[in-house]
């Protein structure tokens, strides 16, 4: 009965969009198409469920008075809203046909990000191009398919006359009205201040405010944790595991015992270590690096082997697919697997016997590799080092065993970086700045800024070597399994990404070639606005994901890549060792289908993760400059000029990773005003020029806790004007 209700559905639907696509089609309403294909009773009931997943799909489009019309016809488009903080959008088409489409603030109507929604062209991409635009289409929303979520994270405040909600996400403009009661797991009732989680209820009018009801207290905004909770509640990330995956968990054992897997390879006596960072809890790999007789080399890369302990189709599977990866808050870790492997039985602790899944890569003097073999084995980690002490023995004469083997490593890894680069890789490592937290109450405490150093590059340059492996190995024996990729980027975007290394003064030829590309990295390195121009070069690339499809990898110049090894922390490389696994099997694979549906999940929440992630940052970030201001202890800051508006300047802090704004009312100075042409402030009186590129000395004026911005004054304003005196080395034409 399934089965023939699934094909009368089918048959419907062809003949639905037969009828769309036929010549002289007028659009017409469900009941004037049942009529027209003379529709029996059982079809005339499954009639509206059709044409609601074809609307759903984005195969056919619902205009004015209900009726049907095929997408292209009136140019429609489908696809997910991605809002930006200052209210326009852009609209990432699901046919694939042509660029994003641009969506200004008021044309996006009651739509918020990420959902899914319909827009109809109102300028195409020629035309914008021929107005002095840029190459992309303009639209307008005209119906939400999708809400990404109903529920929205926000403070509660108070009028006199009604309470509202202040979302903590800056790209809802709209505060949320409500009526606060008392919830049934609250002790308390519902005051201003209060961290809230809000259900939105139907939202027709964008100039109305939306109405909701708070669903969960979740403290007051003040309160320790909350900030991290509301972050937790806003990305709908999981806190606690099922029980029944706890259960299953319980029951692996917390040791190795090596006398069962004697079929492994024993490298128990091999000087392997880990290198992760000093507050990493799950060690997922190792190294160890070994000079052959012939000068070769042979690298060994030796990850926790998660799948001899995870199922398929287990508990445990089934929620680490759920989750798709883990999630690295500011404050904690929500794993992808309990604590009971993710830190106990798979972590590669030192001097206890693990079980891994090892690539051994053979490469020749200069690091190109000649042949790999992949074995599952044990192995007993000789050290566990930090990266600060591995850059330390790095620094210094190698005096013992230790010292001996990581120069070597670096040896190796020095020449494997050498040649990525020199095949047209592109270098867009950021420095990161972590901070540093109270364990007990939370706030930040000071902000440190890591390096990539060459203890970072050593186990990147190994971790990629590893992945490039097992991906052609894969590829070469046409086994389906899940990529890393990361496709060409469009030309327009690179055009538009010109235009802005333009206003900073350095000149490039074409960027759609890799090797001008990676010159204007070399020409911009070390300058004052170095990050704002990597940011902008990320943004003007198209971003990796995951797919079945080994379509290479364009920022690491790579043929063949994919994700190998973490799979304590990813699922993507739990599905890769299975697929390396049973590459000799013919039983026990995946579909091409379902690991189709499996990277398209795990591209999605690494994406959430990702802003999770950074938003996390950035609120303890706002947190720690808020209290600066609070106890009147003001700290000067470094700033570089990445912008310049006519109502000020935005400035990058390069020791904090954080842009602000430098109002032109807080230049007490002068009165400036802007030049648009050269896009800079001058001042009246004394001529002063404040530019792009110019470096400044600042301190924090102000912080919007609920916009997540903050605002700047300038300390010296006697040296607002100088610039960087390192030579401008503009990139050579091709």
């Amino acid at each position: 009965m399934l089965a023939r209700g699934m094909k009368r559905e089918s048959d419907l639907k062809r003949r639905i969009l037969a009828w769309l696509t036929r010549p002289g089609y007028r659009p017409l309403d469900g009941k004037e198409l049942s009529r027209e294909l003379e529709l029996h009773s059982a079809e005339r009931r499954q009639l509206k469920d059709v044409l609601r997943e074809l609307e759903r799909s984005g195969e056919i489009a619902r205009i004015r008075k209900n009726r049907y019309i095929l997408p292209g016809e009136a140019d429609l488009v489908t696809g997910k809203l991605q809002i930006h903080p200052a209210g326009y959008g852009f609209l990432a088409r699901e046919d694939g046909q042509g660029g994003d489409v641009f969506i200004s603030a008021e044309n996006t109507g009651t739509a918020l990000n990420g959902d899914r929604v319909v827009a109809r062209i109102t300028r195409d991409a020629a035309y914008a191009w021929a107005r002095g635009g840029s190459a992309r289409a303009e639209g307008r929303v005209i119906r939400i398919l999708e809400r990404a979520d109903d529920t929205i994270v926000g403070t509660l405040q108070q009028t006199r006359n009604f309470f509202y909600v202040v979302p903590d996400d800056p790209r809802i403009p709209h505060n949320i009205y409500v009526q606060p009661r008392l919830l049934p797991k609250t002790q308390r009732s519902l005051a201003p201040g209060d961290k809230v989680v809000v259900r939105l209820e139907a939202w027709d009018s964008r100039h109305v405010n939306p109405e909701g009801e708070i669903i969960e207290l979740l403290g007051r905004a003040t309160d320790p944790g909350v900030d991290m909770l509301s972050i937790i509640r806003k990305y709908d990330l999981p806190l606690q595991f099922p029980s029944e995956v706890l259960k299953e968990a319980a029951q692996i054992p917390e040791t190795v015992d090596p006398a069962p897997h004697a079929e492994r390879e024993d490298l128990r006596e091999k000087f392997i270590v880990t290198i992760d960072p000093d507050d990493a809890r799950d060690f997922d790999d190792a190294i160890h690096v070994e000079r052959l007789a012939d000068g070769e080399w042979e690298l060994g890369v030796h990850i926790a082997d998660v799948s001899a302990y995870v199922t398929p189709g287990s508990a445990l599977d089934r929620e680490a697919a759920r989750r798709g990866n883990s999630v690295y808050l500011a404050d904690r870790v929500i794993p992808m697997l309990p604590e009971r492997l993710s830190n106990g039985v798979c972590s590669l602790n030192p001097g206890v016997v693990r079980l891994t899944h090892s690539v051994f890569i053979r490469l020749a003097r200069n690091g190109a590799a000649r042949e790999a073999r992949f074995a599952r084995t044990m192995i007993q980690s000789a050290r566990r080092l930090t990266y600060k002490e591995a850059y330390a023995i790095l620094r210094a004469p190698p005096n013992d065993e230790l010292g001996k083997r990581l120069h070597l490593a670096w040896e190796l890894a020095a020449r494997l970086r050498q040649r990525r680069f020199a095949r047209g890789s592109l270098d867009l490592d950021f420095p990161e700045v972590k901070v540093n937290l109270d364990r007990k109450t939370g706030r930040p405490l000071s902000l440190e800024r890591v390096e990539n150093d060459e203890s970072h590059q050593l186990i990147e340059e190994f971790m990629l070597a590893a992945n490039e492996a097992v991906a052609a190995d894969l590829k070469n024996r046409l086994i389906p399994t899940i990529y890393r990729v990361h496709e060409n980027p469009d030309p327009e975007k690179l055009a538009e990404y010109r235009e802005l290394v333009h206003s900073y003064g350095l000149e490039i030829g074409d960027l759609t070639q890799r090797k001008e590309l990676q010159r204007l990295i070399e020409a911009f390195r070390g300058r004052p606005e170095e990050q704002a121009l990597k940011i902008g070069l990320l943004k003007s690339l198209k971003r990796a994901r995951y797919a079945i499809q080994p379509i290479g990898h364009y920022g690491l110049a790579k043929t063949n890549y994919t994700h190998f090894t973490s799979p304590i922390r990813r699922y993507a490389d739990l599905v890769v060792h299975r697929s390396l696994i049973e590459r000799n099997e013919k039983r026990g694979r995946r579909g091409v289908g379902e690991l189709s549906s499996i990277a398209e999940h795990i591209s999605v929440t690494e994406r959430v993760a990702a802003d999770a992630e950074m938003e996390s940052v950035k609120i303890k970030k706002l947190e720690f400059l808020q209290r600066q201001l609070t106890e009147r202890n003001p700290q000067v800051f470094r700033a570089v000029v990445i912008e310049v508006r006519n109502y000020g300047l935005l400035v990058e802090l390069p020791d904090v990773l954080l842009t602000g704004l430098v109002h032109v009312s807080s230049l007490q100075d002068d009165f400036y005003a802007f030049d648009p042409a050269r896009r800079r402030l001058v001042g009246r009186q004394s001529k002063k020029r404040l530019a792009v590129g110019d470096l400044l000395e600042v301190v924090v004026a102000r912080v919007d806790q609920f916009k997540q911005q903050v605002d700047f004054a300038i300390v010296n304003e006697d040296s607002a004007s100088k610039r960087p005196r390192t030579p401008r080395r503009p990139a050579r034409r091709r």
